[in-house]
């Protein structure tokens, strides 16, 4: 899953960018309004976290303009601005959730697992495909029960298939979901950990669709 960081605050922004980089999170972090517009329009990221007191645009601007242009990306503001009425605002220009500063870290992991299960049209904190279970908080993968060791790397790819179950995701997409800026990227990274799934997994619980991309196996 890959997350814009929108902060401008030096300490708390490298705070949650290593915390969420930890949670398996391929992190962008920027550190104004302007350059975080830019980014969204790239329409690459499945979560953004937004302070609102920001330099060159205000979040709440940002935020307005991209639902106005149709970005359905999921964000949760996180913002020390704790009045009803900025809440309400936030809410109203099209936030899925309002976190305020200090916040609990555990909680806003919780809040961002809820946020993209809702997004994805799921109830359940588990992603299931078929006889494979995965736990996208303990980084969990059990195939017919029985627990699958995989690298941070292999368990980030598989959740961006088994966040889109019948969705074939090209290549181009996966390395967007699971690299951030500025990681070096084989040419063939992607066809190494595919592999190196299949080969703990089964051949066919991840399928290649020729010439388009992969999906996970929902039987």
């Amino acid at each position: 899953m890959r997350l814009l960081l929108v902060e401008d605050d030096t300490m708390i922004g490298r705070g949650l960018r290593q915390a969420m980089a930890a949670a398996g999170f391929a992190v962008d972090w920027v550190r104004d309004g302007r350059t975080a517009e830019l980014a969204l329009a790239n329409g690459v990221y499945d979560l953004a976290l937004l302070d609102l007191g920001l330099p060159r645009q205000d979040g709440l601007t940002l935020l307005r303009a991209r639902r106005g242009r149709g970005d359905a990306t999921p964000v949760m503001i996180v913002t020390a601005r704790d009045a009803v009425a900025e809440r309400v605002a936030g809410l109203d220009a099209g936030a899925d959730d309002y976190v305020l500063k200090p916040f609990d870290l555990d909680e806003l992991l919780a809040r961002a697992r809820a946020l993209l299960r809702r997004h994805h049209g799921s109830t359940s904190p588990l992603l299931r495909a078929g006889d494979l279970v995965l736990d996208p908080k303990r980084k969990l993968l059990t195939l017919q029960g029985q627990p699958v060791e995989l690298s941070a790397r292999q368990l980030a790819l598989l959740e961006a298939l088994m966040r889109r179950p019948g969705a074939v995701l090209s290549r181009e997409q996966l390395e967007e979901s699971v690299y951030g800026w500025g990681e070096e990227v084989d040419s063939n990274a992607i066809e190494v950990h595919l592999h190196n799934l299949r080969r703990k997994l089964g051949s066919q619980r991840i399928r290649n669709v020729r010439g388009v991309g992969y999906r996970i196996a929902e039987d």
